[in-house]
């Protein structure tokens, strides 16, 4: 069968290419197209649009960028049509990908949902484009379940991804001696800095992290960088601070740190799961922040506390990232802080939550089997 897939950002395209990788196994005469990036690619999916050329960040930055959003949209269609998909499988990035649900599901074509928008979070009403476009929704936190649940959706929850992604990566992780040496590390013990994959969030959120580096002379800094955003970027923010760059090897960052800053997203997960004590750093720009203030309908931005139920990792979000915020939360992650362990014990308790490992061979087998039948 022929499948189209569409993820607008980095935690989408590894998502996507988990899926892609599952999709080949379980359908031998799959024949697979994307908009993703490098690691759908990889995976064995023929990449039509990077993310690169499509992750638009904030209200304000979509109001700049909605004649090239237009045209891209444009060119989606056209793509779709001409390469005739038994399905069009969507990944989150839900003001694109929404709309070309309304257009496959008008095509006629099968149309399913691969880790739902945060409609909870905010802009509810888009349920209704749910309920009337898309044929199978999957989530990936079981609380989601409730909320689709109470607009007439069922949901279909087989487990967490990014469960499976950490197992797979921690397996083939060598000794922290190595990881050291390979990334031309120091002595001191290490603490993390993920500020974000777009530029804009790198912008915003970095100078902030950078703040806190120089009370903290016992510990080494490493700000884990991703390949998609230039390191004339990094440097040009971090200055003359002794922050250690590294790109794309996060993971091996977070394995060998005592505690964590974070940009609020996937990566907040990924660190509960490894086991690093995290601070959540989030600051956008001021248009922006005012419309999600008055529109956003959830206590917490962190998925750690959004599974939890509760707080259970500090969140610092624009103006309450700040300096002395953030000195008193990290030193309070670091060992023999008064948060560590009840932290740990919390990123266990999340664990529990999610469940087994397996989502994406469940997902894969789960679409094969209802595209076979001509069900839902």
């Amino acid at each position: 069968m022929r499948y189209f897939i569409i993820a607008g950002e980095q935690s989408g395209d590894l998502h996507g290419s988990n899926l892609v990788r599952e999709l080949l196994r379980k359908d031998t005469e799959a024949v697979i197209s994307c908009w993703g990036g490098d690691m759908m690619q990889s995976a064995g999916a023929e990449l039509l649009m990077h993310y690169r050329r499509t992750a638009f960040m904030g209200f304000v930055e979509v109001a700049k960028n909605l004649g090239s959003i237009r045209k891209l949209f444009s060119l989606c269609r056209q793509q779709i049509t001409s390469f005739k998909p038994d399905t069009v499988i969507l990944i989150d990035y839900p003001g694109f990908n929404l709309r070309i649900a309304e257009f496959a599901k008008k095509s006629g074509l099968k149309v399913f949902y691969y880790i739902s928008p945060k409609l909870w979070a905010w802009n509810e009403g888009r349920v209704k484009k749910v309920k009337k476009y898309v044929d199978r929704m999957y989530i990936i936190f079981p609380f989601e379940v409730d909320f689709y649940m109470k607009h007439g959706v069922e949901a279909v929850y087989m487990g967490n991804p990014l469960l499976d992604e950490t197992a797979k990566r921690l397996r083939a992780i060598p000794a922290e001696s190595e990881i050291r040496k390979s990334l031309g590390l120091e002595e001191k013990p290490v603490i993390a800095m993920l500020a974000g994959s777009r530029k804009s969030e790198v912008r915003q959120i970095l100078p902030r992290m950078l703040k806190v580096v120089q009370d903290f002379p016992g510990y080494q800094f490493v700000l884990a960088g991703v390949k998609n955003l230039p390191e004339e970027l990094y440097n040009g923010i971090i200055k003359d601070y002794p922050v250690k760059l590294v790109r794309d090897k996060t993971y091996e960052i977070l394995y060998i740190s005592e505690a964590a800053l974070v940009k609020s997203g996937t990566a907040t997960l990924e660190a509960a799961l490894i086991g690093v004590p995290e601070v959540v750093c989030y600051r956008g720009d001021f248009i922006s922040m005012i419309i999600a203030w008055t529109l956003v309908k959830v206590k917490y931005i962190s998925l750690v506390n959004l599974i939890a139920g509760y707080e259970a990792v500090r969140e610092l979000i624009q103006y309450s990232l700040n300096r002395k915020n953030l000195v008193h939360e990290l030193k309070a992650l670091l060992p023999g802080g008064s948060k560590r362990e009840k932290v740990l014990r919390d990123y266990a308790r999340v664990k529990q939550i999610l469940g087994p490992e397996g989502a994406s061979e469940r997902v894969a087998s789960d679409m094969v089997q209802v595209l076979k039948q001509g069900g839902v």
